[in-house]
């Protein structure tokens, strides 16, 4: 690939991939393909997730640092 793909293309991929493979009409290899497929981009998923989570749980400082946030 050589444009890095959005979280959205991902997601959208990734749902594709298990309707085809719920459906159960594609042979045995080519479902282990698309399972490989799937569980990559859950975990690219899952990973852009985490990092977005870790981003809005940190607080702008004043000097444009970041801290995390933390609530009393």
């Amino acid at each position: 690939m050589s444009k890095k793909e959005k979280f959205e293309e991902k997601l959208a991929k990734l749902e594709g991939l298990i309707k085809e493979l719920e459906n159960g009409e594609v042979d045995l290899d080519e479902a282990i393909d698309k399972y490989s497929e799937a569980m990559r981009l859950a975990k690219e998923c899952t990973d852009e997730i985490n990092k977005a989570e870790e981003q809005i749980n940190k607080i702008v400082k004043e000097d444009g640092s970041l801290e995390p946030f933390v609530t009393e």
